[in-house]
C-alpha cells in the first residue's frame, strides 16, 4: 500500500497492476487492503483445507487427473454404450483437461473445453463431472448446474425420397446399395440391416422380423413387392 497525492493506492505483488483504494484515511484503506487480501487468500485456503482432507482419505486424490475419471467411467458401460464413450472420450477439446489434477480444475479450464467443442462435449464432459463428484475425487461442482452452457442438439429427421434415390444413384458398390434400399424399405439402421439372417424373412407371409439393435425393440415388418425382391436377390 502506499500514498499519492493524499489518496492511498494498493498494489497487486504479482501483477504490479495499481488500483486505488478511494481513501485517504490510513485506517480505512489497511481496512480494505486486508479484505483484498483476505478474499484472494479464502479461496486458496478453502481448496488446501479440502486437499488436505481428501488427501487423508484417498492418497491418490491429489494425482488424479481428468484421463482418470473418463477412463474410469467408461469402464462402468457395456456394449455400444461403452464404445460410444471410447470414443467420446478422444474429443480433442478434452486435450485441454485431459492431463489436469481434477482438484486444480478451474471453471475457466471447463469453460474454454466448452466453447472449444461442441454437442458432445458438453454431454460428456457433464457425465465426466458427475461421476468425480459421485467418487468423492471433487469437494465442490467445478461449474455450478445454472452455468452450462445448455445443450442445444441439431433437429433430427429422416431423409426424404429424394435424398434416398440421389444416394442410390450415386452408389457403385451393389452390395452397399442394396443395404441403403433396404434401410429405406423398412425404416431400419444399416446396423440392423446387417445383423440380418436368412430365417429372419418369412417368405410364407412376406415379412422380417429383427430387433433394433439401439432401443432392442422387436420389429415385424411386412415387405411390399420392391423389398422382396431385394431379399430375394440377396439369397
Amino acid at each position: 500500500m502506499f500514498n499519492r497525492a493524499g489518496v492511498y493506492y494498493s498494489e497487486d505483488t504479482v501483477t504490479r497492476k495499481q488500483h486505488s483504494l478511494r481513501t485517504k484515511n490510513e485506517a480505512e484503506a489497511l481496512t480494505l487492503l486486508h479484505s483484498k487480501n483476505e478474499a484472494f487468500r479464502q479461496p486458496v485456503l478453502n481448496l488446501q483445507i479440502a486437499r488436505t482432507y481428501l488427501t487423508a482419505i484417498d492418497p491418490e486424490v491429489a494425482k488424479r487427473t481428468w484421463q482418470t475419471a473418463m477412463d474410469e467411467l467408461t469402464k462402468t458401460k457395456m456394449g455400444n454404450t461403452h464404445h460410444r464413450h471410447v470414443t467420446a472420450m478422444k474429443d480433442k477439446a478434452f486435450d485441454l483437461i485431459r492431463n489436469l489434477p481434477i482438484l486444480e480444475t478451474q471453471s475457466a479450464h471447463f469453460l474454454k473445453a466448452l466453447e472449444l467443442g461442441g454437442v458432445s462435449t458438453n454431454v460428456y464432459l457433464r457425465r465426466i463431472h458427475n461421476f468425480a463428484l459421485d467418487m468423492n475425487w471433487l469437494p465442490w461442482s467445478v461449474l455450478p448446474k445454472r452455468q452450462w452452457p445448455k445443450v442445444k442438439f441439431k433437429e433430427k429427421r429422416a431423409i426424404t425420397l429424394e435424398e434416398h434415390q440421389r444416394i442410390i444413384a450415386a452408389e457403385v458398390n451393389p452390395e452397399r446399395k442394396t443395404l441403403y434400399q433396404l434401410c429405406w424399405h423398412l425404416g431400419a439402421s444399416q446396423g440392423d440391416i446387417a445383423s440380418l439372417k436368412g430365417e429372419d424373412v418369412d417368405w410364407t407371409g412376406n415379412t422380417v422380423g429383427f430387433t433394433r439393435k439401439k432401443s432392442g425393440v422387436p420389429v415385424l415388418v411386412h415387405l411390399g413387392p420392391e423389398a422382396l425382391n431385394l431379399f430375394k436377390d440377396l439369397t
